[in-house]
């Protein structure tokens, strides 16, 4: 099974409480927010903010609660202004991670994240750390359903894709050039495919299996991280293997 989509599992398993918080909705309101501020406040012609809108609604955002994001970035009331920052730092381990916030306050942001990184074992980094071992790429995920993965990786190839990791019977990982994810994603979906999600990510170029403990211990801090309220997501270049996920799931 693929690395992107064992993080999904867990991911997926925290989300529902998440919501009850009221946290995942505030977080997607920022993603739109700042996809609006950084181009145009049309998802037409607006290719980060498309994907913030159709993540909000898979995430069962109310339609007011998206349209008020996107009015308020384009100027319209009162708003918040919010700045992207990606942070870089080692978990436990050794492990390389980049942490992306969206915040109003720098200084009680970068408190928080070094905070829990030195907590776990880890420590908070200068810019540029470890943010070579990543490519910014985007990436959809497609349920089979069925359907022969390699038919699905060669219309994804056809459109425009660099590769395709096709080892999890349950997700079709494909990843695009940021600028082609859109073509992509549409040509798979006219080929009948269904799409479990679309974003932009950070791909590790090369993955790392540490220890069983390890690992437990970087996905613990990767949920602490994402737990504060400036945080959006986390990447790592740990491989997760399903000795570690039965431990945490």
């Amino acid at each position: 099974m693929s690395g992107h989509s064992k993080w999904s599992t867990i991911k997926r398993a925290k989300g529902a409480a998440d919501a009850k918080r009221g946290q995942l909705f505030t977080k997607l309101a920022r993603e739109i927010s700042v996809a609006a501020r950084q181009g145009l406040p049309d998802p037409e012609y607006n290719v980060r903010l498309r994907l913030a809108i159709e993540r909000a609604r898979a995430s069962s955002m109310p339609k007011e609660n998206i349209e008020r994001a996107v009015a308020k970035a384009a100027g319209e009331g009162a708003s918040e202004n919010y700045d992207e920052i990606f942070y870089e730092g080692y978990g436990p381990g050794g492990a390389a991670m980049i942490v992306l916030a969206m915040t109003d306050n720098r200084n009680r942001t970068v408190g928080e994240v070094r905070a829990a990184f030195t907590r776990a074992g880890g420590s908070l980094g200068e810019s540029g750390s470890v943010g070579w071992m990543f490519d910014h790429v985007g990436l959809v995920v497609i349920d089979p359903k069925g359907a022969d993965p390699d038919e699905i990786a060669l219309v994804a190839i056809d459109a425009g894709a660099n590769d395709v990791v096709t080892d999890d019977p349950e997700a079709v990982e494909v990843y695009t050039e940021i600028a082609d994810l859109h073509t992509v994603q549409e040509a798979l979906r006219s080929a009948g495919y269904e799409i479990s999600s679309s974003e932009l990510t950070m791909r590790p170029k090369t993955l790392v299996t540490p220890e069983a403990d390890l690992a437990v211990k970087v996905i613990r801090l990767v949920e602490k991280l994402e737990d504060l309220d400036d945080v959006q997501t986390v990447f790592t270049n740990i491989e997760l293997t399903d000795d570690v996920l039965a431990q945490v799931n």
